[in-house]
């Protein structure tokens, strides 16, 4: 009996079913080849190519077993860290995630019998944080990356800079004060006892700067010296005072280009770099193979930032639009003279004209042509810091 027409309704059935998760008893991992039914996994077992996959397996089966292993752990814990990161997480989900994938590797291909002895294995081996609870196993993945472990060693350091500037600020401040104060001599009031020589004498208190004083000397003298300041007084006229302010205003008049530029430094100086980069209207190139060699290598143009660590992208060639995580993107390096973004560090989010590239360390010359630092000259700037503009 022949294949019935691609239009038939009984084609169309078989494609529809063909498309989903078949049982598991009727998938032959040697092959990779899934049945529909029994008839049809009776009839692959007897065939020619699934027997000739069995001797080749009777041969070395460790081996096959081995390389199913090692194929399921690496897409497993791909899986949990792309998709959970280093957070705590039931096995079981991952698990019902990772089959939900129509070409993955069946569990009773590989080493492990249950999803249990792979958790413990897991746990054992140090690739994840295991425990048990009433409610079943739970897995958390460790992040041994370098560049991540990288990126924190760099953060530790920062901060420690940071607090470093901070105490040499606050040595610096102690050590003026106490140069102050040395600088001062503090003032000790002199004490004198109050002795009338002549009783008939009238005893005269100075509330002024000096010591009180006694005697007709004294009062002749502070009236003179009243008599002598009321008299410039009248000659030189009423004293002008300088208007508070107008001496504000001039002050902030003064300062507030120079604060602007000074803002903005401390505010670039503050930033620290951050693991997300992902920008919209900025040209990126995919790298990895899992879409196959159709994407592999292509330009894409950001359109939509999600949740800062995915993007979705649109093909230059094509027009097909992606839904990507940041790992499988990578920047784009124009030719000098074009403009390009800053994605990370001090300058980021500010634009530049590409200058000159260095092939050696990796890195490149802008020029910051927005923004208060316009006119700025970035030496050194990584690749993975600033990218094409759209």
């Amino acid at each position: 009996m022949g294949k019935a027409d691609f239009l038939t309704p009984k084609a169309i059935a078989n494609r529809i079913k063909s498309k989903g998760l078949q049982k598991l008893r009727w998938y032959c991992q040697m092959c990779q080849k899934q049945c529909r039914d029994e008839n049809g996994f009776k009839c692959h077992c007897m065939s020619e190519s699934h027997q000739r996959q069995l001797l080749l397996a009777s041969e070395n089966p460790q081996q096959f077993m081995d390389y199913f292993s090692i194929e399921f752990r690496t897409e497993f814990l791909e899986l949990l860290k792309r998709r959970f990161g280093t957070k705590r997480v039931h096995n079981n989900i991952i698990y019902n995630e990772y089959i939900s994938h129509r070409e993955h590797v069946h569990m009773n291909a590989t080493q492990w019998e249950t999803l249990t002895d792979f958790t413990k294995w897991l746990g054992r081996e140090g690739f994840c944080k295991v425990d048990e609870t009433p409610k079943g196993w739970y897995i958390q993945y460790i992040d041994r990356d370098p560049e991540t472990i990288k990126r924190q060693e760099e953060l530790e350091k920062k901060k420690k800079q940071d607090l470093d500037d901070e105490e040499r600020a606050a040595r610096f401040i102690e050590e003026q004060v106490k140069r102050g104060k040395s600088e001062k001599e503090e003032e000790t009031p002199v004490y004198t006892e109050l002795n009338r020589e002549n009783e008939e004498e009238k005893v005269v208190f100075n509330f002024g700067k000096g010591a009180s004083t006694s005697g007709a000397s004294s009062s002749k003298a502070s009236t003179s010296l009243a008599s002598n300041a009321l008299k410039s007084t009248a000659v030189t006229g009423p004293v002008k005072r300088k208007d508070p302010t107008q001496s504000q205003t001039k002050e902030k008049k003064k300062k507030s280009a120079l604060d602007e530029i000074i803002e903005m430094e401390e505010k670039k100086k503050q930033t620290e770099r951050t693991d997300f980069w992902l920008q919209p209207e900025i040209v990126v190139k995919i790298i990895t193979k899992k879409l196959g060699e159709k994407y592999y290598k292509k330009k894409a143009v950001i359109k939509e930032v999600i949740d800062r660590y995915t993007a979705v992208v649109k093909l230059i060639d094509s027009g097909d639009k992606l839904k990507l995580d940041q790992t499988h993107l990578e920047t784009v390096i124009p030719a000098p003279g074009k403009q390009v973004l800053v994605l990370n560090g001090g300058y980021k989010g500010n634009f530049g004209i590409l200058e000159s590239i260095n092939e050696k360390k990796f890195s490149a010359t802008i020029v910051i042509d927005s923004g208060p630092l316009k006119g700025r000259k970035v030496d050194s700037l990584p690749y993975e810091d600033f990218s094409k503009v759209a």
